[in-house]
């Protein structure tokens, strides 16, 4: 079974989509998967950051707003995907990426992609996984 999920502390759906869908499976458990969220302020909805590292650090804390809505936490992140307007941003993305996933990062692909909603330089999505509330 799976519900939508949508939170007021990360960015409105800029389309028709929402943030998460929350996929309970036996046993108590749950599969997280996310919409891709670029640099939007949550509360303005512009973007926030001229360079990709100032981005990915938005992208993040929007990431780990909407996973918070199902009561998980950036840790809880077992895939990501990353898309990149220009991989010449990869090592700046990196650098910012790492220190958010220190310890056992999760699998991920990066992928350069020729254009991003809003001019954005970086999107993310993922997916969690955690035990039933």
């Amino acid at each position: 079974m799976k519900s939508p999920l949508n939170v007021s502390d990360a960015p409105a759906a800029i389309g028709p989509y929402s943030q998460a869908q929350v996929v309970r499976l036996h046993g108590g458990n749950r599969l997280v998967f996310t919409s891709g969220q670029i640099a939007l302020d949550p509360a303005s909805g512009q973007i926030v950051g001229g360079d990709a590292a100032a981005q990915t650090t938005q992208v993040l804390r929007n990431l780990g707003a909407v996973l918070g809505g199902a009561g998980l936490t950036l840790a809880d992140v077992v895939k990501t995907t990353v898309f990149l307007a220009d991989m010449a941003d990869f090592q700046a993305m990196n650098e910012v990426y790492a220190k958010h996933f220190p310890d056992a990062p999760p699998a991920r692909t990066t992928i350069a992609a020729a254009g991003l909603p809003r001019g954005a330089r970086v999107e993310i999505e993922a997916v969690a996984v955690g035990r039933d509330l």
